[in-house]
């Protein structure tokens, strides 16, 4: 399994077997940028599967080439703008936990329709998610973190989960451990579907 997810249809929803192996929960991290965080993740829980999303090649690459060295049979990188994927190519409740871990702010006021947390995303992620599921949401930039806090509060798909620091084993991605060490605050917002929640 470790290495690159090449869909045989990128216009068609992935069948739960084509994404994960069965009884195996998933989890997805969106823009998986040099893949530090993926791989620690599928180390250290070799019983779950996991998936990357990353959209430029040599990133993509790179992850691949870190798999395979490290022997990681559950992890896989998919080469896709992280949007698409979620709204078009994942089956519905196929994934346990979805991580979307300092992504780009889109600071100016006339780029925020570019951020990737909208209303349309969070019911795409609300279907993705299997009952009981996670949505994290990591980002050193506050005003971005607001945003997303308010767009999930006002969509009310999810009930709002304590995330601390320390609270269970959470990697570092690249951007965290290059921001905190310029002083930076990491911003975090965790999110579950309810465990009753019909599978859509």
């Amino acid at each position: 399994m470790a290495g690159e997810l090449v869909p045989v249809d990128y216009f068609r929803e992935l069948g739960h077997a084509e994404v994960c192996r069965e009884g195996r929960p998933l989890e997805v991290d969106l823009g998986c940028g040099d893949g530090s965080f993926l791989m620690e993740m599928a180390e250290c829980h070799p019983e779950r599967d996991f998936l990357g999303v990353e959209r430029l090649l040599g990133r993509v690459r790179k992850v691949c080439r870190k798999a395979t060295r490290r022997r990681l049979e559950n992890a896989r990188v998919l080469r896709l703008e992280s949007r698409y994927v979620v709204e078009w190519l994942l089956p519905a409740a196929s994934v346990s936990r979805l991580h979307l871990l300092c992504p780009d702010p889109w600071p100016k006021v006339r780029h925020h329709r570019r951020r990737l947390v909208q209303v349309e995303f969070l019911d795409a992620v609300r279907r993705v998610l299997e009952p009981g599921g996670e949505f994290l949401f990591m980002t050193d930039h506050e005003e971005y973190f607001l945003w997303a806090e308010e767009k999930v509060a006002a969509f009310g798909g999810f009930e709002r989960l304590a995330w601390d620091e320390d609270s269970f084993f959470y990697p570092k991605t690249d951007f965290q451990q290059l921001w905190e060490s310029e002083g930076k605050s990491m911003w975090r917002l965790r999110c579950r579907k309810s465990l009753n929640a019909d599978a859509e």
